[in-house]
């Protein structure tokens, strides 16, 4: 028998073409190209099914619909949960009106954000710092109160800090989804809309501190590692264990000798691929318990690369160049240079105002 071969569909997006499997989301098939053209993402998560659609920061631009229809989509879609069609020209960086709707999401996202970036604990690993640096504007318009809520334990190891919660739903998802029995979830509607337990339960679960790593923000915290160190004074390296509840294979955070954290390994796109348990997370915090494998491999466009590579080594983010390239027009240097002020001095006005002044000096 003849082999048949998969139908793919082809898919353009900046100007770079992939081919993809039916099924593909207009984010999954930009990040096949890798991170140049990938829209950022806040609550879509690709290991848990169902999430993306609510935060709106990878709106994109369908330029073409597909080569039966090749007619654009009249307004700018969610890129995470908007399926490719064979043909489709997808603009993202290159598009002027993406550019100007991802500053209004992050307009909307820090709206009720405390931006208190110098005491969190998410500093310098925080998805909203990355997306407000790279697609957002240097001011606010905002002027009234803020939202604000109380600290909340949620379980003896999870602290929630509700007033920097973004309501991406990734750790609902989580719960969901990994765990037994979830306990909390979204209470109320609208702007009063917060996660919360039920009934003040506590999240007490085997798997309950994969709701820490999935967070964007610093919503949901560490309790054994908050206020202990900064992530770009630390050092991670990846290690396992042999464990009967998950993989074993983590990141451990270092400060010298003290391994001062435990958290699972994440992507480029800085998600889990593999849960662990709080076995491993919060109770194995010596080196002896664990197989050191090497230093984790960091992005050294992260900052927690500093310290690690030499400063003429750290790629600086291209965001800036993208937008100029696609909005500014090029200089035309084919016209002939001309020294302005060398003509001036060769006037005959110029000449008679140097001797006017040397005479009056001379005097």
């Amino acid at each position: 028998m003849e082999d048949i071969k998969p139908v793919m569909f082809k898919v353009t997006v900046d100007g770079v073409e992939v081919e993809v499997a039916p099924g593909t989301t207009i984010m999954q098939a930009a990040r096949q190209i890798g991170p140049e053209v990938a829209p950022p993402a806040m609550c879509y998560y690709e290991p848990l099914k169902g999430s993306g659609g609510k935060c709106r920061a990878c709106l994109v631009k369908v330029a073409a619909g597909s080569a039966k229809d090749p007619r654009p989509m009249p307004k700018l879609v969610a890129s995470c949960i908007t399926h490719v069609q064979d043909g489709m020209v997808v603009e993202n960086f290159t598009n002027s009106q993406v550019v100007e709707a991802r500053k209004g999401v992050v307009e909307f996202l820090l709206l009720n954000h405390p931006l208190d970036c110098p005491v969190c604990d998410q500093a310098g690993e925080c998805h909203l710092q990355d997306f407000a640096f790279e697609n957002g504007t240097s001011t606010t318009r905002y002027q009234e109160e803020r939202r604000t809520f109380e600290k909340e334990d949620i379980g003896p190891y999870v602290q929630l800090h509700m007033t920097r919660c973004v309501l991406c739903y990734r750790c609902v998802y989580t719960a969901d989804q990994i765990t037994d029995g979830r306990v909390h979830g979204v209470m109320g509607r609208g702007d009063h809309a917060e996660i919360s337990t039920y009934i003040g339960r506590a999240i007490d679960n085997d798997f309950s501190g994969n709701v820490i790593d999935v967070c964007p923000v610093g919503a949901l915290t560490d309790k054994t590692y908050r206020f202990k160190n900064r992530v770009w004074f630390s050092k991670p390296v990846d290690a396992h264990c042999d464990c009967d509840k998950c993989s074993g294979n983590v990141q451990l955070w270092y400060r010298g000798d003290e391994v001062i954290r435990v958290t699972a390994r994440k992507n480029e796109w800085g998600e889990v691929k593999e849960f662990i348990c709080n076995t491993c997370r919060f109770e194995k915090k010596k080196t002896s318990d664990w197989v050191i494998e090497g230093p984790t491999k960091v992005n050294r466009a992260s900052v927690i690369s500093a310290n690690k590579y030499g400063a003429n080594l750290i790629k600086k983010p291209d965001f800036a160049l993208k937008l100029a390239e696609s909005q500014f027009k090029k200089i035309d240097d084919s016209r002939p240079y001309v020294n302005e002020m060398a003509e001036i001095k060769q006037s005959e006005d110029y000449k008679a105002l140097q001797q006017k002044n040397e005479s009056y000096f001379k005097k």
